[in-house]
């Protein structure tokens, strides 16, 4: 046997440093050596896997290819597959909203016109079931952008920050063990860089804007010691950047244009209507390409080649005009495409209890975005258990977000719910979280299904705003009114002068610098998600968008109001009855029975749905309230004290000589001796009662041995005196 070639096994670089009170390791030059990069991190006892790779741009691409994919490896936390397969399956809910987080902050750091493909892949290797994996796959993915030759303008990081309320005060706490964050009122994800942040994802207990900002502070802080040591793994390991050729159009196409086109499409951009809007620079498009730069089809290859190209460019080149002249108007003479001010709103109109058979129902529209939105009350069996690399559980809350392609009048292929539909639902399923009561006092699961049937911008905070109106309309006694709305910016081509816009719509969206959708009550935030185009945002313009979100929502909450003023007295009719009792877990096994024998009779004896949770909670859920009473009534006795002096409705089920044995409760049995049975001499028991009557009886004892003495007569004179 030959020897190992002892060159061929190389020494990985590591760095390693206290973060957070746990130790953070990059490690690069063992694993995945013919990826552009790679990074193995680890945090506690989690690691994960992230390499980039790039090829060549593809013939004819006129945007950035960058993919980005996340996996969790269920062996990472020592566990198997559900189902019948036991091989991972499509990304779920948790993987997708990582790969969003990964992708954001780091698309707009790359140079413009830069079109080779990207992509990033992300695998977690271990799993500790207390640091999550998803703050440490961004950062390990920014980090092996970092060391590689693409042309990625880090370094970037990103952490996680709760805040956990102790005897000294609310403190914050950076990358909270998942333990933590069951305790922290505020859970802020945010990503950034030396000059600002770039992505901010926020879920909060309705905390104020100064507490929110003073997370965001920390985090940065926090974000500055991450990227110390990724430069620290640059200068010793990082390859010279390679830009190559980048796609922009040629510089005399772009001045052609601008001269040609720069007048009528400033007058189309300011045509009111969306619909008339675009198709007025639509008309201008088709109609300076098709003048100026028509295909040569009677040429030569080379000049139908040439003139191609020609086209390409001029197509892209009015884009970039029509971004140029919006941003124009907007920021220098205060003109928005639908003619409105910088700080005021669409106009608001809405209903609720516009569907007959749904528990709740509600219609939203903003201007010229527009949802349909129900709300659905379930029992506990209504859960979704979430299966995955930390411990299971169930949510009692989900709202689902839907996007058709005629809500913007396309045809599109109609498929399952894409990463933006499941971003957008969890952004307003978060921001509705806070206000919801606790389980205690409202046991129902609840399900929001939020439909966008016209979309013209701001459609994830018209599901807030819907949602939040269809569960008041249902009956669920939320905390307070929530609302949501969105903040855009634009900037002179200096990027010195700048204007916050309010509501913005689709083509603010587009053309803008951003993105900053907010949510909260009267009270505080309680979601955020920041979408940047630009480099970053620093502490300041963050403290400026707050205040000009909050003065937004607090107007739409005022309309929301005016729609149904607070939640309904009743739930809906149409939801089931649900009621909560509380017993001795002890008493757990009596209630189900030998092989649920018991819960099942009682469950198929009132047409009822029972639930048992390991403390001793019992739910049961009924169509009406009769059911659901006497059901209560008879696990309340199943499961009781037997004390002395409680006056029980039992049943007959065998007469002796000496008395009769009455059912309390299935499995509960007493002896009602034949003295007991009526005032006066009784002769024979069969006299008073039979097997299979119902009768009322009052416990007199109950001996050292749990045998349990009533007396008929007894409970007949307490009905007496009641007389």
């Amino acid at each position: 046997m030959s020897p190992i070639a002892q060159s061929s096994i190389q020494q990985p670089l590591k760095i390693q440093r206290e973060f957070g009170g746990r130790t953070l390791t990059l490690e690069t030059g063992l694993v995945a050596r013919q990826a552009d990069g790679a990074i193995l991190a680890t945090y506690g006892g989690t690691t994960v896997l992230a390499a980039v790779v790039r090829a060549g741009p593809r013939e004819g691409i006129d945007f950035f290819p960058l993919t980005v994919d996340d996996r969790e490896r269920t062996s990472a936390a020592g566990k198997f597959p559900g189902g019948f397969k036991k091989r991972e399956g499509p990304p779920s809910e948790k993987e997708i909203l990582t790969m969003r987080m990964i992708d954001r902050p780091i698309r707009p750091l790359f140079p413009d016109g830069f079109v080779d493909e990207v992509q990033i892949q992300v695998f977690v290797l271990s799993h500790d079931t207390e640091n999550d994996s998803d703050v440490l796959a961004a950062t390990a993915a920014a980090a092996c952008l970092a060391i590689s030759d693409i042309p990625f303008e880090g370094p970037l990081a990103t952490v996680r920050v709760g805040r956990i309320h102790t005897e000294a005060g609310p403190q914050y706490v950076i990358n909270p063990t998942v333990s933590q964050l069951d305790f922290s009122d505020l859970d802020i994800v945010v990503a950034g860089h030396k000059d600002g942040l770039n992505m901010i994802e926020v879920g909060a207990a309705e905390i104020d804007e100064a507490s929110v900002l003073g997370g965001l502070k920390f985090g940065h802080e926090a974000i500055l010691q991450l990227i110390a040591m990724i430069d620290e793994l640059v200068a010793k390991v990082g390859r010279p950047k390679v830009q190559g050729a980048l796609r922009l159009p040629a510089p005399d196409v772009v001045e052609k244009v601008a001269r040609l086109a720069t007048a009528e499409l400033t007058a189309a951009r300011q045509v009111k209507g969306k619909a008339e809007r675009n198709a007025k620079v639509d008309e201008l498009r088709d109609k300076l390409l098709d003048t100026h730069f028509a295909l040569r089809l009677d040429g030569n290859y080379g000049e139908y080649a040439a003139s191609v190209k020609a086209r390409s460019d001029a197509k892209e080149a009015f884009r970039r005009l029509e971004e140029k002249v919006t941003r124009k108007l907007i920021v220098e003479k205060g003109i928005r495409a639908d003619g409105r001010g910088p700080r005021e709103i669409r106009p608001i109109q809405g209903d609720v209890g516009i569907f007959q058979r749904t528990h709740g129902s509600a219609f939203f529209q903003r201007g010229e975005t527009q949802s349909l939105i129900s709300c659905t009350l379930g029992t506990a069996k209504d859960e979704q258990i979430i299966d995955g690399l930390i411990p299971e559980y169930s949510k009692k809350f989900t709202l689902h977000y839907n996007f058709p392609p005629f809500s913007t009048g396309e045809v599109k292929r109609i498929a399952a719910p894409g990463r933006r539909e499941i971003g957008h639902g969890a952004l307003a399923e978060r921001s509705l979280m806070a206000i919801l009561p606790s389980p205690e006092d409202f046991p129902y699961t609840i399900r929001v299904v939020s439909d966008i049937t016209e979309s013209n911008g701001s459609s994830s905070m018209a599901s807030v705003c819907g949602g939040c109106l269809a569960m008041m309309d249902a009956g669920v006694p939320i905390r307070a009114t929530c609302a949501g709305i969105s903040v855009g910016r634009f900037a002179d081509d200096n990027d010195q002068n700048e204007l916050f816009v309010t509501d913005i719509i689709g083509e603010e969206d587009f053309f803008g610098d951003m993105d900053f959708k907010v949510s909260g009550t009267r009270d505080g935030i309680t979601g955020i998600q920041l979408d940047l185009k630009t480099r970053g945002l620093n502490l300041g313009q963050i403290e400026r968008i707050f205040e000009q979100a909050r003065q937004g929502r607090l107007e739409i909450i005022e309309k929301m109001e005016s729609i149904i003023p607070a939640p309904r007295a009743e739930i809906s009719p149409l939801a089931p009855r649900l009621v909560t009792i509380n017993i001795d877990p002890d008493k757990i096994g009596k209630l189900i029975g030998p092989g649920g024998k018991t819960i099942r009779a009682l469950q198929d004896k009132y047409g009822v749905t029972i639930d048992v949770e390991d403390d001793g909670t019992v739910m049961v859920a009924a169509p009406n309230g009769d059911a659901i009473a006497a059901a209560q009534g008879e696990i309340e006795a199943l499961c009781a004290e037997i004390k002395v002096g409680t006056v029980y409705t039992g049943k007959v089920v065998s007469t002796k000589d000496f008395g009769a044995f009455i059912e309390l409760a299935p499995g509960t049995d007493g002896m009602c001796h034949i003295s007991e049975l009526a005032d006066g001499y009784v002769k024979s028991v069969t006299d008073v009662v039979r097997v299979g009557d119902v009768v009322k009886v009052k416990v007199i004892n109950v001996d050292d041995q749990g045998r349990i003495k009533l007396s008929r007569k007894a409970a007949m004179a307490g009905e007496e005196i009641k007389k």
